[in-house]
């Protein structure tokens, strides 16, 4: 399991010719770490009496988010697995009519796999912004510049899942499957660049003098 990789290891696979981690693993990453520093930033609000009208709200994010970073850092491996599948169907034979169509079929399924986990990951990331968004507004100044930080990774994170949900979906001989997976991704591209201006735009206006 990628999670149980050192960063070291991690980034030795991410950059040999391996084809798992890739653009998805690296995603999820980035996207966990992007929530870790949203939730230090609650870590360090807790129990302050400047923020004690938030102390209610601050434990059930930190609860939130302390889950969403498990299921960011597992969607990593859940990535890799949903590639799989792919990666196998491109190397099956293709000599006769009968392998053609064996081939075709498999494809056909394998590329909804490796486009749902993607998008799953988008929802991940998007919950993820949302609550660094709050946390931007209610966390201690001392310490928001790090809400900033994670929110312009997790849009990173949120653009490159959704580029390895488009490069399956246009491989799709299943067009209506393929455009509802890609207005699912548009709109939460548009959520979260929305999200990440706005946020990042009230960090900046605090920390810049």
């Amino acid at each position: 399991m990628m999670t149980d990789m050192t960063m070291d290891n991690f980034l030795a696979v991410l950059s040999s010719s391996e084809p798992v981690p890739g653009g998805g693993g690296a995603c999820g990453y980035v996207a966990a770490v992007g929530m870790s520093l949203g939730n230090m930033v609650l870590a360090l609000t807790t129990g302050k009496k400047k923020y004690a009208e938030y102390q209610e709200e601050i434990e059930e994010l930190i609860v939130k988010a302390t889950d969403l970073t498990k299921k960011l850092a597992e969607s990593m491996d859940k990535d890799a697995e949903s590639f799989k599948p792919l990666a196998a169907a491109y190397g099956l034979p293709k000599h006769t009519e009968e392998q053609i169509k064996e081939r075709e079929a498999i494809m056909a399924k394998a590329l909804v796999t490796a486009s749902e986990a993607p998008l799953s990951m988008m929802e991940l990331i998007l919950e993820a912004m949302k609550l660094i968004d709050r946390i931007s507004v209610i966390g201690s100044r001392i310490a928001i510049s790090d809400a900033g930080v994670g929110i312009t990774m997790c849009e990173a994170a949120m653009k490159g899942a959704s580029l390895n949900v488009f490069i399956n979906t246009k491989l799709m001989k299943d067009r209506e499957l393929a455009e509802d997976m890609n207005f699912k991704a548009d709109k939460m591209l548009a959520e979260a660049a929305q999200i990440e201006e706005e946020t990042f735009g009230r960090v900046m206006d605090a920390v810049r003098p």
